[in-house]
């Protein structure tokens, strides 16, 4: 959309950005930017893109514990020549963990997106990211609930829709919680085809699976306008022990 964005890989124990943007391999470079050396992110596609997974092997385990994980993401932020950027997205691993407290605690974060898929199981999950991010200690707002693999569409019956994980899981808990929904994604094999070849499904002109990711994406930028204009900007959070006994309680 003529954009300039960078993604952030902080899934660490299982970074897949590298795949999905065919860069496996591929290693960042360092430059020097007012005579200190910065790593350079790796651009396909017009995006930028920093990830653990270009430091490590395919078969090699990241087996760190949290303080570790942090200072590899810290690298990856701030020792990074990420240049002018319209968006950096951060993909953050499932869960409410060290990698999530890291992020919020290095960066200002603008808003953050709940992705899950239908099913209740799914769902409980995501619940416990919401509560995460609209805690008071964290007081990140969240700009919406994406549903992921919203309903099965074979090739041989485009018109067909089979709901295998359970219909508007998300879409519902979009509604309970009062946060916008920015749209559903359908669970398509060519989606699977494109993220394990690294050509990003976004770029299937003309399919209905491009149709939905542009929808959520302009939903999504609609939200973030609507943040900017309504909400004062973010600050990083100051993590305290109390983060986790408030958890507890």
């Amino acid at each position: 959309m003529g954009c300039k964005v960078g993604i952030l890989d902080a899934d660490i124990y299982g970074p897949s950005i590298p795949t999905m943007f065919d860069m496996e391999g591929a290693r960042p470079m360092s430059i020097n930017i007012d005579g200190k050396s910065k790593m350079e992110p790796i651009e396909n596609y017009g995006v930028k893109v920093l990830s653990i997974g270009f430091f490590t092997k395919p078969d090699q385990a990241v087996i760190w514990r949290g303080p570790m994980a942090a200072k590899a993401l810290n690298q990856m932020i701030f020792d990074a020549a990420w240049g002018e950027l319209d968006f950096l997205l951060v993909d953050l691993p499932p869960g409410t963990g060290d990698i999530h407290l890291s992020i919020m605690q290095s960066l200002p974060l603008t808003g953050a997106v709940v992705i899950s898929t239908p099913q209740n199981v799914a769902l409980a999950d995501a619940r416990k990211g919401i509560a995460m991010f609209a805690q008071d200690s964290i007081s990140v707002p969240l700009l919406g609930i994406i549903e992921n693999m919203a309903y099965f569409t074979p090739e041989e019956l485009p018109n067909n829709k089979y709901y295998i994980f359970g219909k508007e899981g998300a879409e519902n808990l979009a509604k309970d919680k009062d946060v916008p929904f920015l749209g559903a994604l359908p669970l398509v094999q060519s989606i699977r085809e494109a993220a394990d070849v690294g050509r990003p499904a976004a770029l299937q002109d003309g399919t209905e699976i491009e149709k939905s990711l542009v929808e959520v994406t302009q939903n999504l930028v609609a939200q973030l306008l609507k943040r900017n204009t309504t909400l004062p900007p973010t600050k990083a959070v100051e993590i305290t022990n109390m983060v986790g006994c408030s958890a507890i309680k």
